[in-house]
Formats: structure tokens, C-alpha cells, sequence
């Protein structure tokens, strides 16, 4: 046997704590007229606006954005079968960047038991440049798996040298292209939210995101 083709399937991750919570939540109201519910969920998003400012300066919050309020109408049904009077719904979405986990804990605590306010959840991430960073380092451990992998089957079979001669994205080598699309984004970062309320009280506990890569490669074994 003077040389053989070897192809394989590399991955490796990486769990890290995260560095920002990006918390989101919905202002929300709904009456009679455009005019009241307007009214209110401008009322009730001044206060929080204004808490964001100030986290913002204080160095808790990195950033925040606010969209602009989305009113619509809609006629429910009764019982019996008949449309009622409009009724009219407000809402306000928000999301705030926070750099403090305690400070969000405390500001969730107190913002959930106001009126119209809705907390939506948080996504836990890392920074774009550390994102960035472990993205390079998982997806170069993610070739070296690769190597091994293709190195350990020329042993088993008799050859002591591999040759790379292909390095792709999973899903991606020449013949495999559109094969699995699902694979031909080898870079995932994860994140889940978890809460613990008690009464008024949020504790939100940070979880680890994960950084994945895929990678097949192909080698030729001599």
C-alpha cells in the first residue's frame, strides 16, 4: 500500500464565561384609544430610559436601544360569537447591553413589578474581540483534531505520514459542498438565560457560552 486517502472530521469547543448580558424587555398597553395607550407606555418607558442613561454613565451598561412605539387595533370576539369595540395595544421594546451582572439582577428585580413592563429574557455573550479571539483559537484546535484523527487511522494502517491536501468548513469539502448545509457554519456561540425569582427578587446566574468549530479535512497517507 503506497498511499491512501484520508478524510476527516474534526471539532472542538471552548466554554468561557461570559462578559455582557444583553437584557431585553417590552413595555406594553392596551385601552380604548390610540391617544391613552400612547400615553401610558410613553409614561411608564420615560423611567426606564432614564435609569439606562445612567447605568450608561455609571459604566454598568455598554449600550441600549429602544424602538419607537408600534401601535395597532384589533377586534376581539365574545362568547357568542360577535366583535366587540376596538381594542388598542401599544408596545415599546427594549435591550440594554449590560456590563454588571448585579446591577441587572437589581434592575430586573425592581423593573418586573411595574405596570405594562414585561421582562423578556437575557442572552449571556462574550465581547466581539474575545468572540472573535476564541473563534481563531477553537477553529485551529478544531484542525488539529483533524490531524490526529487522520494521523491515528495512517498508523492503523501501516503509513507513518499524512499530507494535507484539503481543509474546509464542515460540509464543504469539494464533493461535499451543499451536502450538509447544515454544518457550513462551523462557528457557534451559545447562550441561555437562567433565573431564579423569589417574590420580587431575580438572581441571575450567568451561563457559560460555548464557541464550537467544525472542520473536515482531507490528507494523503504515505
Amino acid at each position: 500500500m503506497k498511499e491512501v486517502v484520508v478524510t476527516v472530521h474534526g471539532e472542538h469547543e471552548a466554554r468561557v464565561a461570559p462578559e455582557e448580558a444583553v437584557a431585553t424587555l417590552v413595555v406594553r398597553a392596551e385601552g380604548a384609544t390610540r391617544e391613552q395607550v400612547v400615553s401610558e407606555v410613553s409614561a411608564w418607558t420615560a423611567p426606564l430610559r432614564d435609569e439606562l442613561d445612567s447605568a450608561r454613565a455609571a459604566g454598568r451598561v455598554a449600550q441600549w436601544s429602544s424602538d419607537s412605539v408600534a401601535v395597532w387595533s384589533e377586534r376581539p370576539w365574545n362568547a357568542d360569537g360577535k366583535r366587540l369595540a376596538p381594542v388598542v395595544h401599544a408596545a415599546v421594546n427594549l435591550a440594554a447591553t449590560f456590563t454588571d451582572f448585579g446591577a441587572l439582577s437589581t434592575w430586573a428585580s425592581e423593573v418586573i413589578e411595574r405596570d405594562g413592563v414585561q421582562f423578556s429574557g437575557v442572552e449571556w455573550r462574550l465581547s466581539p474581540l474575545t468572540r472573535a479571539a476564541l473563534e481563531r483559537s477553537v477553529a485551529a484546535e478544531a484542525v488539529t483534531v483533524a490531524v490526529e484523527r487522520a494521523t491515528a487511522y495512517a498508523r492503523a494502517l501501516g503509513l507513518s505520514d499524512v499530507t494535507p491536501i484539503e481543509v474546509a468548513d464542515a460540509g464543504m469539502l469539494t464533493e461535499d459542498r451543499g451536502a450538509r448545509a447544515e454544518s457550513a457554519r462551523p462557528l457557534m456561540a451559545r447562550a441561555a438565560f437562567s433565573g431564579d425569582a423569589g417574590g420580587a427578587d431575580i438572581r441571575l446566574q450567568p451561563t457559560d457560552v460555548v464557541v464550537a468549530a467544525t472542520v473536515d479535512a482531507r490528507f494523503i497517507a504515505r
